[in-house]
């Protein structure tokens, strides 16, 4: 395929960071959408944008049409909430819907016109092991219970177009935000550690995999999944 334009939300540190660098390698460019600045890389193009400004996202995206025709999205970009049941309110929702809803759907709207031009493309969300249930987690598993939900109806009406639409859900993953929150070597890391299968944590170049194997040209059979990146974690869970 010769249009192998790829756009990643949150590009610019931690799993978005790894995707850009796996799709560099993978012979994509990359438009890296972020609010966040970033150093780009040979074959990167780095396009400054609040993704939960919806007139910000179209006009990245009209910048970008400027590239050429885009055949691969990655919705990385994303935020969390930590509150209990007791603790929720509707304002939790009011933050991350744009971020972790809104905004993927846009982009996939956006995208989708490209793809269908060309004749294929391919989608891959990121959810969150989270869906499935954890503590604390009431917005935030909402929400990415939510993305891994439209991946669903997505697949169904873009197939015949030859785009595929796929989700990856990772596992507990050593990012920096993650790191701030659960020190390396301290007893709830550790906790956290001994309820993984695989007994040690993911890393971005992990979910970076799964997620460049989704974007391949040859994953056409593939759609409608959802991948749990998450060191079996998941193994005999619903």
């Amino acid at each position: 395929m010769a249009e192998k334009i790829v756009v990643v939300t949150g590009g610019s540190s931690g799993i978005g960071r790894a995707c850009v660098t796996q799709a560099l390698e993978a012979g994509w460019q990359v438009v890296n959408l972020d609010i966040n600045p970033c150093e780009p890389m040979e074959g990167e193009t780095f396009l400054q944008t609040d993704m939960r400004d919806i007139p910000a996202i179209h006009a990245a995206f009209d910048k970008i049409e400027g590239l050429g025709p885009v055949t691969g999205l990655v919705n990385n970009a994303g935020a969390s909430i930590a509150h209990s049941l007791e603790e929720t309110e509707a304002e939790d929702f009011d933050k991350l819907v744009p971020l972790n809803l809104i905004a993927p759907t846009i982009c996939a709207k956006r995208a989708m016109k490209a793809m269908e031009q060309v004749g294929w493309g391919r989608i891959v969300n990121i959810s969150s092991r989270v869906a499935l249930g954890k503590e604390l987690r009431t917005a935030y598993a909402a929400t990415k219970g939510g993305i891994a939900s439209m991946t669903r109806v997505w697949a169904l009406e873009l197939a015949a177009k030859g785009i595929t639409v796929n989700t990856v859900a990772p596992g507990p993953i050593a990012t920096e935000l993650f790191n701030n929150v659960n020190p390396p070597g301290s007893p709830r890391t550790q906790a956290i550690i001994d309820s993984v299968p695989v007994k040690r944590l993911g890393t971005p170049d992990d979910v970076a995999y799964a997620v460049t194997m989704f974007l391949n040209e040859k994953s056409g059979f593939m759609t409608g999944q959802t991948l749990y990146t998450c060191g079996g974690m998941t193994v005999g869970i619903g």
